[in-house]
């Protein structure tokens, strides 16, 4: 039983906890036996997207009539708690990359595009990604330079994306592109497949954290698009990557929370083995006391995120509240895991434990999805400062 577990059931129903029980299940036998040696590796088997599709856990909330499990956000909310349960974030992340990959498809593209380019992912037969920040534009969407300009019945696209979650591996990426000079109605969806030419992987990208999933840079040569591959009109990019951004970062404040809660529960059965001056640590006041706290942040952390994605369940806006879901998590993220590597001691700062391999995954929380300080001007906007 997760940690406030009836302090929020409202929020799920029978449906989510049956669900729950295959995602953990999957987690530990798919990839806790082999989440050290992937994530040393940098990589894990290309199979275990056609396995996570097999277990329903890889498209849970997207449209059964394209291959997903028809499921709402709070069945995507369980995944994002239960993979990490098998030891490796970087792995989590990666079978999770079409999450963010595909919503720009169904918001923007025709049928065909639908049929085309989404069944294929849910199924586990390709890998999807998505490519929006570039070397010298992150947060700032509107400073995107990678172009695409029309030419007949095709366009032609250059530029360079970096960070790309998946890049590496990925069959087709999502690409956000300019094709007007508006800052933010001058942008347009592209989706890219491996192969085409002048669309390479310029480099693999060695990281702090989430070592088992690959991350690079692309580069694209006057790579000659069919205007079949173009997602919606020109210029309906910005609007639809909003809408995507409030998806990104209610999913990153819920692996804040798990990571979180994972290394918590790693500390508390740790303190009450683990003895000293002939008592388990956990009999010292400190001790009860840093678990009391990392176990209430926890809480709030997921009452936040729980509350921003009952608003997207029933339809409505979720910017401000997801940016403070985001902020918020990752800070109890932060702060949980460096004190979970505390009462571990040495063995905290082991490879070997994934409470190390966790404390590290956190550091990406306050900078993916958006930059800690780009959500922070968000919440004050919305506060109408």
């Amino acid at each position: 039983m997760s940690l406030g577990s009836e302090l929020f059931s409202r929020y799920f129903d029978d449906t989510h906890a049956s669900f729950r029980e295959v995602a953990r299940r999957f987690a530990r036998e798919e990839i806790a036996p082999h989440a050290y040696q992937w994530e040393e590796a940098g990589s894990f088997d290309r199979e275990l997207y056609r396995k996570a599709a097999a277990a329903g856990v890889l498209g849970a909330a997207f449209p059964e009539d394209l291959g997903g499990g028809g499921g709402d956000i709070f069945h995507a909310i369980v995944v994002g708690e239960e993979l990490p349960r098998g030891g490796s974030t970087g792995v989590a992340v990666g079978l999770g990359s079409l999450a963010i990959a595909l919503p720009p498809i169904l918001a923007l593209g025709t049928e065909e595009q639908k049929r085309r380019f989404v069944p294929p992912v849910l199924s586990g037969e390709k890998i999807a990604a998505l490519a929006i920040t570039e070397p010298g534009a992150g947060s700032d969407v509107a400073s995107l330079t990678t172009r695409a300009a029309r030419d007949g019945d095709s366009y032609v696209l250059s530029g360079s994306k970096t960070f790309i979650t998946s890049g590496v591996r990925a069959d087709l990426v999502t690409v956000l592109a300019r094709t007007g000079e508006d800052p933010h109605g001058g942008l347009t969806f592209f989706v890219v497949e491996r192969g085409t030419p002048g669309f390479t992987v310029s480099r693999a990208l060695e990281k702090t954290g989430w070592w088992a999933s690959d991350t690079a840079e692309l580069s694209f040569d006057s790579v000659r698009l069919p205007l079949e591959n173009r997602l919606g009109d020109e210029g309906s990019g910005f609007l639809a990557l909003m809408k995507n951004f409030v998806g990104e970062r209610l999913m990153l404040a819920v692996n804040g929370h798990a990571l979180a809660e994972i290394c918590f529960e790693e500390a508390l059965a740790y303190s009450r083995k683990r003895h000293a001056f002939g008592r388990p640590i956990a009999g010292f006041q400190v001790t009860r006391h840093k678990l009391a706290d990392m176990a209430t942040k926890i809480a709030t952390a997921k009452a936040l995120t729980y509350a921003c994605a009952d608003r997207v369940r029933r339809g409505e806006p979720a910017t401000f509240e997801a940016a403070m879901a985001k902020n918020h998590a990752a800070l109890v993220a932060r702060d949980v895991t460096w004190e979970a590597v505390q009462i571990l001691g040495g063995m905290g700062y082991m490879r070997e434990s994934v409470v190390e391999r966790l404390s590290r995954d956190a550091r990406l929380l306050p900078i993916g999805g958006g930059t800690q300080e780009i959500m922070r001007e968000i919440i004050a906007k919305g506060l109408g400062l």
